[in-house]
């Protein structure tokens, strides 16, 4: 974005301080931030829809305490210092995991990490332009909601005035602004900002934010903004060619290489003929424990790891980096693998005040989408799967597999803009519930996120603590296949369940529901005027009459017999847990036992072994887990 106005043209006519009428110790009235919108707004002659839009568009209005988000964005107009945000350590890098999962091949631990970029890009930097444009300290900017929306407003009028347009009553007459304020450098980027900004003006919006401010937007269903406007942006051009994203978001090729590299390895993903020889069955979502630039050099590194897709925080612009047809390997067991496409937000698991942007959970979602109705996958959270829902392949993986996009992604935000929000789909008394919680008003303890055993920032969380009784004194449910005891800690996925996740009940006990858990009866605290969990109707597997348990599967392999004589059988091995008879767990599909064999750079000696045995995924515990079919027997409860 070129250099702004002055700010000596800019200069607030008022102050963005609370009115006289309100004692300085007085807790804000709830109407405090929609004034300070029409206040700024009437300052800058920037039409107050459009500042609501584009604010609506970054934060929702939530101004997060003054803590920035996962780019240095601060408060409701989400201005970026990112000065201090940029330095990250590698999503796959020093951890136990093997991103690719497959025994067939031996383990793969990169150790890249990102260096800070040389120049930050100005979509990083616009909170010190918006100082110099009001006057006002940085420091208000950060964590006065209200002096934030100026700034907002300041930097839209600078933009407007930039462009030669003047500062019009008319929305319509602010998209190249809008365009501009996005700090994207490409016209396609800056159009899907703009797009959804006025996406949203149309629509309207009303929402009570984090702070307990009531803001509205009204509706302006028949608004057309002058998109011509952006040919005059400055902006460079941009192609999606290459690219398998809908036409609503802004996407670039970013390729990750199939190379060889030395000693028979290549990388950093495998060819296929996915959509065609195998079905594309899992979306799996990731954050990724670095900044956009230093994670896009990494996927581009033969020697690194691979996922298809990065999504970035300010925007939501996306780079695509291997094609749905091949197997990426981003989830660390090698069917999830083969079965899915994987996709990166930026984004920190432990920092829950290190806040995703509305731009990037709506493109996230628009993707998703898109994925879903082209390759016939279920929007359902045993489809739609965090990295943390992967199952280990086998007892040794189960405590080195990854946990993010961790407690703090809004999993009941997203599915409602995924269009299927988790409703109530049975009575009171139902034999099954889906977790949900009020993302905002639910906050568990956890700790860790910068010391270990220190307790995190209190925050909302999309997860649910269970313990082994009704009682919150009770211990909590532990880990078979971890082997330690389990603890708060916000990458202890012991005794947690996510939004989305259905269970079968196993017993009531006043405020309490017990759910089948990890072989056990576990049980959460859901109160019937704040409940943690909502009635469901579905489908349950249970242990074949006459069987005492049945074994669980980390994937869904072919059995011995199967494999040709090419392809060295792989073991189908048992994970260190059961399901016992009288248990019942919430089923996501039927699948064939599968295996991809691709273990050298020449494609043609690729495999798909299909064999006899099937296999019912189910909701085991945090994560995903397999049962044979022929071991268990498939009921609908409601």
């Amino acid at each position: 974005m070129p250099a702004l106005a002055t700010a000596a043209l800019l200069l607030p006519l008022l102050g963005a301080a609370p009115s006289a009428a309100e004692p300085a110790d007085a807790p804000p009235a709830p109407d405090r931030l929609q004034r300070a919108f029409a206040t700024a707004a009437a300052e800058y002659h920037v039409p107050q829809s459009v500042l609501l839009g584009v604010s609506y568009l970054q934060s929702r209005w939530d101004a997060h305490g003054g803590a920035p988000s996962v780019t240095g964005g601060y408060g409701p107009l989400h201005l970026t210092d990112a000065r201090t945000a940029m330095a990250g350590a590698s999503h796959h890098g020093g951890s136990g995991e093997d991103p690719r999962g497959d025994d067939a091949r031996a383990p793969l631990h990169p150790t890249v990490a990102q260096a800070p970029p040389a120049r930050l890009p100005d979509r990083l930097t616009t909170l010190p332009r918006a100082a110099e444009l009001t006057g006002l300290s940085p420091e208000s900017l950060r964590t006065d909601a209200s002096a934030n929306v100026s700034g907002g407003a300041a930097l839209l009028a600078a933009a407007q005035r930039e462009l030669g347009e003047p500062l019009s009553s008319d929305p319509a007459d602010w998209y190249g602004a809008v365009a501009r304020f996005s700090g994207a450098e490409d016209s396609a980027t800056a159009a899907a900002f703009a797009d959804g900004v006025y996406g949203v003006i149309r629509s309207g919006e009303r929402r009570t934010t984090d702070a307990g401010q009531r803001v509205a937007l009204a509706a302006r269903p028949g608004l057309a903004p002058d998109v011509s406007q952006l040919g005059g942006a400055g902006l460079r051009a941009a192609s999606a060619a290459g690219t398998e994203c809908p036409d609503s978001v802004s996407c670039e090729w970013v390729p990750a290489p199939y190379e060889e590299f030395g000693d028979g390895d290549y990388g950093n993903h495998d060819l296929g003929d996915r959509g065609g020889s195998q079905r594309i069955r899992y979306i799996v979502v990731h954050d990724t424990e670095g900044t956009w630039n230093g994670v896009l050099d990494m996927v581009q590194d033969p020697a690194y790891v691979s996922w298809n897709y990065t999504l970035r925080s300010t925007d939501g612009h996306i780079a695509q980096h291997v094609k749905a047809k091949d197997v990426a390997w981003h989830a660390g067991n090698w069917y999830v693998n083969a079965n899915s496409i994987g996709l990166e937000h930026e984004g920190f698991l432990a920092d829950p005040d290190a806040w995703y942007t509305e731009a990037m959970y709506r493109s996230s979602a628009r993707l998703v989408k898109y994925l879903a109705a082209k390759y016939d996958i279920p929007l359902d959270r045993q489809h739609v799967l965090g990295h943390d829902n992967v199952p280990g392949t086998t007892a040794e993986t189960i405590p080195d597999m990854h946990t993010d996009p961790g407690p703090y992604w809004d999993w009941r935000h997203y599915f409602q803009l995924l269009g299927h929000p988790f409703e109530p789909t049975a009575g009171k008394k139902s034999a099954l519930v889906t977790i949900r919680p009020d993302y905002a008003a639910n906050r568990p303890g956890y700790t860790g996120c910068e010391t270990a055993g220190e307790p995190c920032a209190a925050h909302g969380s999309s997860e649910v603590r269970l313990y082994s009784d009704h009682d919150v004194k009770a211990p909590l449910i532990k880990d078979a296949g971890l082997g330690t005891a389990p603890t708060t800690g916000v990458n202890d996925l012991s005794s947690r369940v996510s939004t989305g996740q259905q269970y079968a009940v196993a017993d009531r006990w006043g405020d309490w529901t017990a759910i089948w858990y990890l072989g056990q009866k576990a049980w959460f605290h859901n109160p019937a005027k704040n409940p943690a969990a909502v009635p469901a109707s579905g489908r349950v597997i249970t242990p074949r009459k006459g069987l005492d348990s049945v074994p669980v599967y980390g994937r869904a392999y072919p059995e011995k017999g199967a494999y040709p004589a090419e392809v060295p059988a792989q073991a189908v091995s048992a994970l260190p847990y059961t399901l016992s008879a009288g248990q019942k767990y919430a089923v996501g599909e039927k699948v064939p036992g599968e295996y991809y064999y691709a273990v050298s750079f020449d494609e043609t000696a690729h495999r798909v072994v299909t064999g006899e045995d099937q296999y019912y995924e189910i909701q085991y515990g945090h994560r995903v887990a397999y049962v044979r079919a022929a071991d268990v027997t498939l009921t609908t409860v409601r």
